[in-house]
């Protein structure tokens, strides 16, 4: 089973995306994004 962390990582790199910029789509901080993707947060 895949980690969610490092699926949304996975699929940002994919789409050559910085997690600045994912998080600003996302309207979330760039340490939010930061935290899914090494597993430290889920929400």
């Amino acid at each position: 089973m895949v980690h969610i962390g490092a699926k949304i990582k996975e699929l940002r790199k994919k789409k050559d995306m910085t997690q600045e910029k994912l998080a600003e789509y996302l309207c979330v901080s760039f340490q939010a994004v930061s935290k899914w993707e090494t597993g430290v947060s889920q929400t």
